[in-house]
């Protein structure tokens, strides 16, 4: 089979590349050094793109898989690091979004993975970009999805669980992965963030398209502050500072730079205040277009 290559996009900051991703443009960044996190946990993604594989035993878990020019470089890390993608047995998503989730179907195709996706992003991943809020021309190679997710749910593969934590309001089955790891003796909870973001263009008052969408992003901070984290991690590097923190990696020491509760703490704090107040911001605008 053909695999794609990879097109390359400079963005100057995260934040330029994040507002390329609200416009759903279909690109592709670099790669970025394949690395362990911690205990059966590795980042095989881009430089902005988060793509964890999480190892065991009797296969792996691969969380995300980027858009299909992604794909090629996940292979390139996933076999660095000594595995291979064919063990992988569970693909998994952060979120329905092209930068998250384009390459689902090549993946599927490289591993014979299953596919599990959260309600709600389910029947947007199997359609190939159908039914997204706000992003309604965004489109990718349609994907089977294999079992609908719910909140809570456990998928467990040889003695590693994952549990899959509905975080709606980024998407109606965002979707927050966490897992206990062991390393160095000790047992550490990982989180991978699906995202907290209100993206430009959402509309958190009298949204006809998605309704719920400020009861989902509530729900969802409620859900954050309630879980508990010793490894910070999220759909995109940038969520936890991902190249300073590989930079401390590589001078090496005794604690892991992954390990910071107090970042995940203060990163989800800070999205809450910072969805709050563009909710305030659109209720105040909505009573002034009404005169109410």
């Amino acid at each position: 089979m053909r695999i794609p290559t990879l097109s390359v996009v400079l963005c100057g900051v995260s934040v330029a590349f994040l507002a390329v991703c609200a416009e759903q443009t279909a690109v592709a960044d670099g790669a970025f050094p394949a690395h362990r996190v911690v205990g059966n946990v590795y980042y095989v993604g881009s430089e902005q793109l988060a793509i964890y594989l999480v190892t065991t035993p009797k296969g792996h878990f691969l969380i995300n898989s980027g858009f299909e020019e992604t794909v090629p470089l996940i292979r390139a890390s996933v076999q660095s690091l000594g595995f291979k993608m064919r063990d992988i047995k569970f693909l998994l998503a952060s979120h329905a979004h092209s930068d998250h989730v384009a390459g689902h179907a090549l993946a599927r195709e490289l591993t014979g993975a299953k596919v599990y996706v959260m309600r709600g992003d389910a029947s947007v991943i199997a359609s190939g970009g159908k039914g997204q809020y706000l992003y309604t021309k965004s489109r990718w190679p349609a994907c089977p999805v294999d079992h609908v997710l719910q909140d809570g749910e456990k998928i467990t593969l040889g003695g590693t669980t994952l549990v899959a934590r509905r975080t709606p309001g980024h998407t109606r089955g965002c979707t927050t992965w966490t897992c206990r790891v062991a390393d160095s003796g000790k047992n550490h909870d990982v989180v991978v963030i699906g995202s907290p973001n209100v993206n430009p263009g959402y509309q958190l008052v009298g949204n006809t398209d998605y309704p719920e969408i400020s009861q989902d992003f509530s729900t969802t901070f409620r859900v954050l502050k309630a879980t508990p984290c010793d490894i910070f991690l999220g759909a995109h590097g940038a969520y936890y500072g991902l190249p300073a923190k590989y930079e401390r990696l590589k001078r090496g020491g005794q604690q892991n730079p992954f390990m910071d509760p107090t970042g995940y703490r203060a990163y989800v704090e800070q999205k809450r205040a910072a969805f709050e107040a563009t909710r305030a911001e659109q209720k105040k605008t909505k009573l002034s277009q009404t005169g109410s």
